[in-house]
């Protein structure tokens, strides 16, 4: 059986990673000032963050069409796969999952399956890179599929914004929780349950932020071999140190460095960092 993986552009995938593995990317858009922009594709994250930097309006965010999944599902099937593994950012949080359901019922001649990563970014990435690894190997759709699952146990992300007014203006934040967040210079941590953002801790300064999201990652490596993503908006030499630092205290771990698109840069603005991280398959 030949198996197609496929994601959207959200997990934010290093194209090496994503062309060794025979991955296939669906875009979302972001529209600034009226013109619409496939990220990663029309697009790079350093262009966008110069783009939206000062006082202007938020950009929108849109899922993919559901024509451009039917599109890439009729391309696999003519190039002989059986079955898709559709893999994608939380629904809580986008209906990017929903169109590639309703695609994969508007094609004939191949099974596609998606899957709810319930949540985003790179992590969203540690499961495409499970799947399309897998399929390489010769693994059934089944056993995919039960290892996916397997992997929400130990999944665990967590991420700070600089500044809270990105999420309250793009409605996953309320006012109040904004404007008493911004009077405090909180720096909330966030994360994903039940597949949408909400707050974890709200810490005082960002180095403490930083530190507590440190030690919640240095709690699970102490309990399995653990992969991790550092993610970060536009703050590739605070991520690199970052990376050096946890290195030193945790030599064991295998660590990667990613970072928020358009899309999702969107919701959290430039400076953001995150820590990501799942049981490492050894």
């Amino acid at each position: 059986m030949k198996i197609a993986i496929v994601t959207d552009s959200t997990a934010y995938l290093p194209i090496d990673i994503v062309q060794d593995l025979s991955i296939h990317v669906i875009p979302l858009s972001v529209t600034i000032d009226g013109q619409a922009y496939e990220e990663e594709v029309d697009l790079t994250s350093a262009q966008f963050y110069d783009k939206v930097r000062g006082d202007g309006p938020l950009p929108k965010t849109s899922q993919p069409p559901i024509g451009n999944f039917v599109k890439v599902f009729e391309t696999l099937k003519g190039d002989g796969y059986d079955s898709v593994i559709s893999i994608h950012l939380s629904s809580g949080i986008s209906g990017t999952y929903a169109g590639a359901i309703q695609a994969g019922e508007l094609v004939d001649g191949i099974d596609v399956h998606a899957f709810d990563s319930e949540i985003s970014c790179y992590m969203q990435g540690f499961y495409v890179i499970r799947a399309a690894e897998m399929a390489k190997e010769g693994d059934t759709v089944e056993e995919i599929l039960v290892e996916l699952d397997n992997m929400k146990d130990t999944m665990r992300a967590y991420f700070m914004v600089d500044d809270l007014t990105h999420l309250q203006r793009g409605g996953r934040l309320s006012s109040a929780q904004a404007l008493i967040g911004g009077l405090l210079q909180v720096k909330p941590i966030l994360h994903f349950n039940d597949k949408v953002i909400v707050p974890f801790e709200k810490i005082r300064t960002r180095k403490k932020a930083m530190k507590r999201i440190a030690d919640l990652l240095a709690v699970d490596a102490e309990k399995m071999p653990l992969e991790v993503a550092i993610i970060h908006a536009n703050q590739p030499e605070e991520a690199a140190a970052w990376k050096a630092e946890l290195a030193a205290r945790l030599p064991e771990v295998k660590f990667t460095i990613s970072h928020f698109g358009p899309v999702i840069g969107t919701h959290l603005g430039e400076g953001s960092m995150g820590l990501g991280w799942v049981q490492r398959k050894d």
